[in-house]
């Protein structure tokens, strides 16, 4: 992206009437509850994107599980694939099964986008590696809608290395943590299936946690802050 581009205003998405009325009836977005884990409903996201690059990139498609009551609710299941005419045919698309039929069926981004913020509603998001899901998820949500991400986003990929400090895979991927805790996982590389295994995943830590003495989700965001801080610190 270059500067030139950063300097000139943002285009406003052109939004029809009934959009704009969905936009303005999403709910408040309230902080962390010191409700318990297992009270708590969470919404696990998943993106698929045409890349790593953050500012210009875009989401392919969302994928998202429901853990509720201290279990998925595999009824609460959403899945989208986001009409994306001018994106290039790239490996790591096709890697995703996203070839010219299944974008050409996609929904329109707008549309897509508002069915999956109500899908969330007021509830807080987990999602593996999320500091990068939280940034493409929020640009795609202003570019598309207007609308300001500013619902908690949890990072499982931070949270299992603090919970399970005797496993010697802080740098580890999804696959990693999956092989660790022997989870069946059927399918990966697509939007629902890398949320359903994260999700069984985060199941696994809010155990942990709760062995810890944890069990709010404003406790365990506090007491990953604290352990990311001293993580940092050390790193110096």
């Amino acid at each position: 992206m270059s500067l030139l581009s950063w300097l000139l205003p943002r285009k406003k998405p052109v939004l029809s009437l009934e959009q704009q009325q969905r936009v303005q009836q999403l709910p408040p977005t309230p902080g962390l509850s010191e409700t318990s884990l297992r009270k708590q409903r969470w919404v696990v996201v998943d993106l698929e994107t045409s890349g790593l690059n953050l500012n210009r990139d875009q989401v392919l498609s969302i994928g998202a599980m429901v853990i509720e009551d201290g279990a998925i609710d595999l009824g609460q299941a959403f899945e989208r694939t986001l009409l994306r005419t001018d994106t290039p045919l790239t490996p790591s698309v096709l890697l995703h099964g996203l070839g010219p039929e299944a974008i050409a069926a996609g929904s329109d981004p707008a549309d897509a986008l508002l069915d999956f913020m109500a899908f969330v509603g007021d509830s807080p998001l987990l999602a593996f590696h999320a500091p990068f899901d939280q940034h493409m998820l929020g640009r795609a949500l202003k570019e598309s809608l207007g609308y300001r991400l500013q619902h908690p986003f949890m990072d499982v990929a931070a949270l299992a290395p603090m919970l399970c400090p005797q496993v010697n895979l802080r740098e580890a991927g999804l696959d990693h943590w999956i092989r660790h805790f022997n989870l069946q996982v059927e399918d990966r590389h697509n939007a629902s299936a890398d949320a359903l295994a994260t999700a069984e995943l985060a199941l696994i830590l809010f155990s942990r946690a709760r062995a810890q003495q944890i069990d709010s989700p404003l406790a365990l965001q506090q007491r990953l802050n604290q352990w990311l801080r001293r993580k940092q610190a050390h790193s110096f």
